[in-house]
């Protein structure tokens, strides 16, 4: 078993800066891939971003904006957000893939004011 928890979210004004942290426990996810997903109000949960052993991917719309980043040492995965837009606001949700299973943290808010 995984255990995720998701910090960082919150108000910010568009423009603005973000830095939000996913830590694992109970098992080490260092080799596997981890990333960020996000739900707005009445859309569909959508990738954001993920990150591996050697490798990582963005979508479209947060390229040249969010960088993600992992810490082994720590089982922590990291996603800072600049130039945050309004249409960034969402419940972003942390991802470990672990054994051929996809384990998910809570979420955590973050909202982008205009």
């Amino acid at each position: 078993q995984v255990q995720l928890v998701e910090s960082g979210g919150g108000l910010v004004q568009a423009g603005g800066s973000l830095r939000l942290s996913c830590a694992a426990s109970g098992r080490t996810v260092s080799s596997g891939t981890m990333g960020w997903f996000r739900q707005a109000p009445g859309k569909e949960r959508e990738f954001v971003a993920r990150i591996s052993w050697n490798s990582g991917g963005y979508a479209d719309s947060v390229k040249g904006r969010f960088t993600i980043s992992r810490d082994n040492a720590k089982n922590t995965v990291y996603l800072q957000m600049n130039s945050l837009k309004p249409e960034d606001t969402a419940v972003y949700y942390c991802y470990a893939d672990h054994s051929a299973e996809r384990y998910w943290g809570p979420g955590t808010q973050v909202t982008v004011s205009s």
